[in-house]
């Protein structure tokens, strides 16, 4: 099983940023089985070209749960399943450093669909998410906001599956 996973942040760096919304989907191999979808208080200022690249602002997460209110529910829903995101280690250091700021260890192994597409669908020009998602036709619906992106990365993930991975990658 996977949890397939993006998030928005108030920044690129886990060292210094906040998440501001988390998509999870739970992925059986074949297909979406279960989601979980919030935007999030990050207890900080939403910097303006944050707001202009994922249409999240100071407004829209001030009544959002903070982080430690959905804590339970990340560490449930992606308890026993593998961590999968589009350059995984962006969305897994920030999640780990968040957990890690209330003092739990929060740790799965881990899966990267640039490192999957690169292998088993080479030669493209790009594989960041929008544009390899546009040579391969997967439609984003929401693009740089958690949900569109996961779900996204969770039709290329099936692609992949499908069509080079025989039973399970791990």
């Amino acid at each position: 099983m996977y949890a397939i996973v993006d998030i928005e942040t108030t920044g690129g760096s886990h060292k210094t940023g906040k998440i501001t919304e988390i998509a999870i989907y739970i992925h059986n191999g074949e297909k979406i089985i279960d989601s979980f979808v919030s935007l999030i208080n990050p207890e900080c200022f939403i910097p303006e070209y944050i707001t202009r690249l994922t249409g999240i602002d100071n407004q829209m997460v001030a009544a959002s749960p903070k982080f430690y209110e959905l804590a339970k529910k990340i560490v449930e829903i992606t308890e026993n399943k593998i961590f999968v995101a589009h350059n995984v280690n962006f969305d897994y250091n920030f999640i780990q450093k968040e957990f890690k700021e209330l003092g739990y260890e929060y740790s799965r192994q881990k899966l990267c669909t640039v490192k999957l597409s690169r292998k088993y669908l080479p030669g493209f020009r790009s594989y960041s998410l929008g544009k390899l998602c546009d040579e391969l036709n997967i439609e984003i619906k929401g693009r740089h906001r958690a949900g569109g992106d996961a779900y996204a990365t969770a039709k290329l993930f099936e692609l992949i599956m499908q069509k080079h991975v025989q039973k399970k990658l791990l």
